[in-house]
């Protein structure tokens, strides 16, 4: 790996890993056509998506009656359907297509031609580089680009260079930030290994849906694993911050695994897989953090293929028991509520325990002693940030449960019981009240004339009484189911 310094640049304060969702709250007529987003918007955007090759519910195109309103009403489900699919799905709602289409005013410029902007200036100080290519598309990330490089004396070598804007969680100071290079490799990453994809493909074309899911061999899953492993150990005793596991950060060299993107967390890039481990306030450091993104990565190695949800409930046949083990030590609910187990634990388990690692070059990794405080101040940071999300979610998702109970069809029910036997004992006391009155009233207009039917000590006749409870009890009735026209 190569670097060079890097010019300052500002922080983006947005982070592009937090969730979108959209809810099409209404439909509107102006000019004869049917607005909130124009369905011609959601046909181009579904257009631009099918390089995924998913199957994604688009409701048609209908040329006569489309401003009926049960037609309206219809396709503003079907829209609202649509928009939840590709909300729900990790990779989808996470790519630029739909950032700008649910957000345009974050996202609304060109980052490969800013970034082809920047690394062209820079490198015109440069003359032994050459960029030979654009990497169009072929991360994730909406903000990072990549460049296939070259120098000009070796014109074989191939090298490839990443261009990113500052993430939110950038605590460095600029002088300590620098162009990362690493070998060009054709075979591409782990995660083309597993979904037998082609390295320069877009990241949309290459993993959202395979044509064949097949995991990987039991050796192969035990060997990278272990590799993957023994590399997210140094880095913890070293107090680097990684944070940014996933297979597609994984090169091969040979059967021998490679991280990549080292430099993410000292630009303040969030992770991929945040939007999962911000959910649970036990994952709350970066080795934790690791430890969760691994189990990812075991399972897409094991089975080929994502996860469905998180938590995982129920694995699927694997090739070890011991496969299933690990899996469920890291990725069921009880695991990430309780806690999991630590890389060196991991490490310990039978899964890893008997692989015979035959690279027996160590590590070179030497950090000054400046910039290890630095990474220790950043590595607080950046789960401080981490933290706070998550009492956020946490709070957000208590008042979220809280609404939904409280306008549940069983509590509502409850609500106007409680209603009508607090209403019933008010009226009740009230016709007691009014029945007393009445007959203290009696009492004192006979008490100057004798009377053969009461007297000063004598109760109310049953009669009377019976009479005046009966007259407010229908009363209430009355009022309390009465709805005014």
């Amino acid at each position: 790996m190569a670097f060079m310094e890097k010019p300052p640049a500002g922080k983006v304060l947005l982070d592009d890993t937090v969730p979108l969702t959209a809810q099409i709250e209404a439909s509107q007529s102006l000019h004869s056509h049917t607005i909130v987003r124009r369905y011609s918007d959601f046909d181009l955007l579904n257009n631009s998506l099918q390089i995924s090759a998913l199957s994604l519910p688009l409701p048609p195109k209908k040329l006569i009656g489309n401003m009926e309103r049960e037609f309206i009403a219809e396709r503003q489900k079907g829209l609202q359907a649509y928009l939840d699919v590709i909300t729900s799905h990790h990779i989808l709602s996470n790519c630029e297509l739909v950032k700008k289409f649910l957000d345009p005013n974050s996202y609304s410029v060109n980052y490969t031609e800013i970034a082809l902007q920047h690394v062209s200036m820079f490198f015109r100080s440069e003359p032994k580089w050459e960029v030979v290519e654009p990497l169009k598309d072929i991360g994730w990330r909406i903000r990072k680009k990549y460049f296939l490089m070259k120098i000009k004396n070796q014109p074989k070598e191939r090298l490839m260079l990443s261009w990113a804007d500052l993430g939110p969680d950038k605590y460095l100071s600029d002088k300590d930030l620098h162009f990362f290079f690493w070998p060009f490799s054709e075979k591409g990453t782990l995660k083309d290994l597993i979904y037998k994809a082609k390295p320069k493909d877009p990241f949309l074309k290459k993993y959202c849906n395979p044509k064949k899911i097949q995991g990987l061999e039991l050796q192969q899953i035990k060997t990278y694993g272990r590799q993957i492993l023994e590399v997210l150990k140094f880095l913890h005793e070293k107090g680097f911050p990684y944070g940014h596991l996933h297979s597609a950060n994984v090169m091969l060299d040979g059967d021998t695994c490679k991280l990549l993107d080292l430099e993410n967390s000292l630009l303040g890039l969030p992770s991929f897989y945040r939007s999962y481990f911000s959910q649970f306030r036990k994952i709350n450091t970066l080795e934790s953090i690791d430890v969760h993104c691994f189990g990812h990565l075991l399972y897409e190695m094991t089975y080929g293929r994502p996860p469905d949800t998180i938590p995982v409930d129920s694995f699927p046949p694997a090739p070890s028991v011991f496969v299933v083990s690990v899996l469920e030590s890291i990725l069921t609910c009880e695991a990430m509520k309780n806690g999991m187990p630590t890389v060196a634990r991991l490490l310990q388990m039978p899964l890893f325990s008997d692989v015979l690692l035959t690279n027996s070059e160590k590590p070179q990794f030497k950090v000054p002693t400046k910039l290890k405080e630095a990474l220790k101040t950043s590595k607080e940071c950046i789960e401080k940030r981490l933290t706070e999300e998550q009492k956020l979610i946490h709070q957000h998702r208590r008042l979220t449960r809280a609404q939904s109970h409280h306008g549940s069809e069983e509590e509502k029910k409850k609500r106007k019981i409680l209603a009508r036997k607090k209403s019933k004992r008010s009226a009740y006391e009230s016709g007691e009240e009014h029945s007393a009155k009445y007959s203290n009233s009696n009492n004192s207009a006979g008490s100057g004339a004798s009377s053969p039917l009461t007297s000063p000590s004598s109760p109310t006749p049953p009669s009377t009484a019976g009479k005046l409870k009966s007259h407010y009890s229908v009363f209430f009735f009355f009022f309390f189911f009465f709805k005014p026209p």
